[in-house]
């Protein structure tokens, strides 16, 4: 199997519940088809740089897969056709670094950050 990472964007009316169970929804479909879901990441409610269907903020969400072509295939689908999904990228990767994601090393780092203060 190959390894995944998947980013997606859900509108920003949706509570930061609805968007965590999102990615809850779409790790099951991954696994539903013979694939499994590594690590995810709930990012939070972001500023975008331009508005996508006239919102200008989004709930951000990461995911790291070890799944088949076919799995990643349909779980891609069903994200665009999801109402509450705005855009969805997965690349493939040789191997997943190991801890957070740099967006979250980031968040960390400004919290210690304001912490010293």
């Amino acid at each position: 199997m190959a390894l995944y990472e998947h980013t997606f964007i859900a509108r920003q009316d949706l509570s930061n519940a609805q968007a965590e169970s999102l990615i809850e929804h779409f790790g099951a479909v991954l696994t539903d088809n013979g694939g499994k879901v590594v690590e995810n990441e709930y990012w939070g409610l972001k500023t975008m740089a331009y508005k996508i269907n006239k919102n200008r903020k989004g709930h951000y969400a990461f995911l790291r897969s070890d799944a088949p072509a076919p799995a990643v295939a349909e779980m891609e689908r069903l994200m665009r056709l999801h109402e509450d999904v705005m855009r969805v990228l997965t690349i493939k990767v040789d191997e997943h670094e190991e801890g957070p994601s740099v967006v979250i090393q980031a968040k960390n780092s400004r919290d210690e950050r304001r912490r010293e203060r």
